[in-house]
């Protein structure tokens, strides 16, 4: 029986268009669980602010249909698109996060003037308005640096092992994003770090290189922590948050409620009682504590699966893929995913301070749900250009009519020949 079932599972997995599919798959469902939870944990709170329980949920359906329309683009550009536009992005990033600077700044200012505390809140701008829509520019830095650390990891080739080929220009105009990133949102800049030194890693920088930087950046964050005093509080707060219960402890002990009231099973979807004004963010970064109070240990463990898959398909599209970039862009986008939702599950658990980032497709948030279903689509694009899914699918030669409304054919695999000709990094294996 169990030989059985091996067998199938391995059938299916060697199939050429599997990573595609479990790509899909994966991150379709955990959209869809996203829009239905989000929906369940601001309809109270959308009632009492518009009248109107549909207010919130309908702003995230909108975006998750921009996400989708950039899935859709992101899976039809060729990996060339993506070097050629990495740098302008980039630039792009720091300069919004500058601006994001100023506007941290300018507000502490105004707030030191007139005299006001921020009742035990963090008070760091997050967000660029911009008329009706706002957008977190620190998710735009995650793409921006995953395509410029990629490109450039690749062109160096050889060099990586290298540490002053590294350092000029590599490391410090990373250091400077992560910097300004830090300035006003920590957690981001933690998961920026962990997918930039994965990239690393996965390109085949020696491991000494990789100490000194892991170094640096610990160092880094205890600075921007100690520079924060609210960031300082959530530190101290978080081994014992009953002694903060008032305050930075709150927030915690209403997620251990909710995950301690839904049990094995759950109270049944709709059925919280810390959304009702009790449970701060429950909509956003505490939205797997109202998932463990609606859908019980079963329905995090099947959220814990999904989020498994999806991290194994990307590993896998890493291992598979014939070009250095797609190699490291896929690795990047799968730690940059899987760093995210541990450090917000492990945060809502109680396994790590709280960061405050959002649980991806899941968290209500229009920046970063578009920024990761644009990454899954760039991710869809690679999966599709694995050398057998690529010869697969341009064996079956689809009608142009469905290369325009999907995706176009994607290249041709290289052969042996072009592989060992190209220069690249040597890759670990992911």
């Amino acid at each position: 029986m169990r030989s059985g079932f091996t067998e199938l599972l391995r059938g299916l997995l060697d199939r050429p268009l599997a990573s595609y599919y479990l790509l899909l798959s994966s991150s379709a469902l955990l959209l869809t669980i996203g829009l239905v939870m989000v929906f369940s944990a601001t309809m109270v709170e959308s009632y009492e602010a518009t009248g109107d329980p549909f207010a919130v949920i309908l702003q995230q359906v909108v975006w998750a249909v921009v996400g989708l329309v950039c899935f859709w683009i992101a899976q039809r550009l060729p990996s060339r698109t993506y070097r050629a536009v990495s740098r302008p992005l980039l630039v792009v990033a720091i300069l919004l996060g500058l601006v994001l600077v100023v506007m941290s700044i300018r507000q502490k200012q105004q707030e030191a003037a007139g005299g006001e505390g921020t009742g035990g809140l963090a008070t760091d701008q997050l967000w660029i308005d911009l008329g009706p829509f706002q957008f977190q520019p620190a998710e735009i830095a995650k793409f921006a640096l995953l395509l410029w650390a990629a490109d450039s990891l690749v062109r160096l080739g050889p060099r990586i092992a290298s540490w002053r080929e590294l350092a000029i220009p590599m490391f410090p105009i990373a250091g400077l994003l992560l910097i300004i990133i830090g300035y006003a949102d920590l957690g981001t800049m933690l998961i920026i770090l962990a997918m930039f030194l994965g990239l690393l890693w996965a390109s085949g920088v020696p491991l000494r290189i990789l100490g000194v930087l892991v170094a640096i950046g610990l160092l880094g964050s205890a600075v921007l922590i100690a520079f924060e005093g609210y960031r300082m509080q959530r530190i101290i707060s978080f081994s014992r948050p009953e002694d903060f219960a008032d305050t930075w402890g709150y927030q915690a002990i209403q997620g251990y409620y909710a995950i301690a009231d839904g049990g094995w099973f759950g109270l049944g979807l709709g059925e919280s009682r810390q959304k009702w004004d009790w449970l701060p963010n429950g909509h956003n970064d505490f939205i797997f504590a109202l998932i463990a109070e609606e859908l019980g240990v079963v329905g995090c463990l099947v959220i814990l699966a999904l989020f498994a898959v999806l991290v194994y398909t990307g590993f896998r599209i890493a291992r598979r893929s014939d070009d250095p970039f797609r190699a490291l862009v896929a690795a990047g986008v799968t730690i940059w995913i899987a760093g995210q939702a541990f450090i917000n599950i492990g945060g809502v658990l109680g396994l790590i301070p709280m960061t405050g980032v959002p649980l991806p497709f899941i968290s209500d948030g229009g920046t970063a749900l578009v920024v990761i279903l644009a990454a899954v689509g760039m991710l869809a694009g690679f999966a599709r250009a694995e050398p057998d899914a690529a010869t697969a699918l341009r064996a079956r030669n689809p009608s142009r009519l469905v290369r325009l409304l999907w995706a176009p054919l994607p290249p041709a695999p290289r052969s042996e020949s072009d592989s060992e000709s190209t220069q690249k990094p040597t890759t670990r294996k992911t």
